[in-house]
């Protein structure tokens, strides 16, 4: 027993030397209970291939884009109904808990300057945006618009990633775009689609001026950005024409040079002031006195009592043609070209009608809320 032993022990050594030198080698199979080899019986490609280039482009602009587009949730207190006892009782409060709404936004500015839609914060109480590196931070509105449904929020953060501003103007139809959001709160989700039409007006303001997509918005997606193949900004994600409340193709987007006027007053005032002529407009009708052959330009139908149009001298029935040297083609036209030039300014209109052409120059007044005309 004693040489069996001694036997089997120089066996071992000799073994384990020839496997630490390298001369020998142990292969061991495992098998699965049955006798089943554990090996794949599917054939595998490598996935760091290079994509078709007119696919790969998305996966570099979601990269780029992503990480300047944030959640914002808002908590608002909802007033007391009759039949609020069950939540008195389980809140000990004379109200019922906070309502939560969810909406996107994106960052425009390192120090901490959000966007977003207006509607998203409107009632909101505490408003919590929420970045894509998960750090959640409480924002404060510096400024709101309803009429073009823009907010500038600010969070206190630095050296933030941004989304550089592309030129919706010239965005063609056609041109394939990207919505990038938080539909349903499912954060950073990406959906692309085209430019489906330009210029849209849906009824939602008298600054309406929408860029139509087919890219999926829904419900969360409200302030997210769309982005060109560039990466850069074309439009804010606004609403959505839908009878179910999902996505059926067709969203609409809030130019981005519709905002870039709006985000500057925002910023340096927290409002937006804009200017004021005093008249109500129009479509110009192929048949009115004076019309040009294409029927562009703005009628005007009506005039403010004291107004500047009524100091010029502009009348009903005639045809705005031209506001500071730019040709204006439909009313508006005419309602950004007044907005978008500050009280106090001296402007020239060109004019036709039953008067003929003539011109007429007009010091604006400041736009009040209350006014709906031009």
């Amino acid at each position: 027993m004693r040489r069996l032993g001694l036997l089997l022990v120089v066996v071992l050594a000799i073994v384990i030397g020839l496997v630490l030198t390298g001369v020998l080698s142990i292969h061991v199979q495992f098998r699965k209970p049955g006798g089943v080899e554990a090996k794949p019986f599917w054939k595998e490609v490598a996935t760091e291939a290079a994509l078709p280039p007119g696919l790969g482009v998305w996966v570099e602009v979601a990269r780029v884009v992503t990480p300047a587009v944030v959640n914002i949730s808002t908590t608002q207190r909802a007033t007391a109904r009759p039949g609020d006892d069950f939540f008195r009782r389980f809140f000990e409060g004379p109200t019922p808990p906070p309502r939560a709404s969810l909406g996107s936004g994106f960052i425009v500015a390192p120090d901490g300057y959000v966007v977003t839609n207006f509607h998203v914060v409107r009632d909101g109480g505490e408003i919590v945006v929420r970045l894509a590196d998960h750090r959640e931070l409480k924002a404060r509105v510096a400024g709101s618009d309803a009429k073009t449904d823009i907010a500038l929020l600010k969070i206190d953060a630095t050296d933030l990633p941004t989304l550089a501003f592309g030129d919706s103007d010239r965005l063609p139809v056609g041109a394939p775009v990207m919505a990038v959001g938080n539909p349903f709160g499912l954060e950073q989700t990406v959906t692309t689609g085209i430019v489906s039409a330009k210029e849209r007006f849906i009824g939602s303001g008298p600054y309406d001026d929408f860029i139509q997509t087919d890219a999926s918005i829904n419900p969360g997606n409200s302030g997210g950005p769309l982005v060109d193949a560039q990466g850069a900004l074309v439009g804010i994600n606004t609403a959505i024409f839908s009878q179910s409340g999902g996505w059926i193709g067709i969203g609409f987007a809030t130019p981005v040079n519709l905002a870039k006027d709006v985000l500057v007053q925002l910023r340096a005032a927290g409002k937006v002031t804009r200017g004021y002529l005093g008249v109500a407009a129009a479509p110009v009708p192929a048949d009115a006195p004076g019309a040009p052959a294409s029927a562009a330009g703005a009628l005007v139908a009506d005039v403010v009592p004291g107004s500047p149009a009524a100091s010029a001298g502009i009348k009903p029935g005639d045809i705005i043609s031209a506001f500071q040297g730019h040709r204006i083609q439909n009313p508006r036209n005419l309602t950004r070209r007044v907005g978008a030039t500050p009280p106090g300014t001296r402007v020239t209109l060109e004019l036709r009608g039953p008067r003929g052409e003539r011109t007429v120059t007009v010091t604006l007044a400041e736009l009040s809320d209350r006014d709906t005309r031009r």
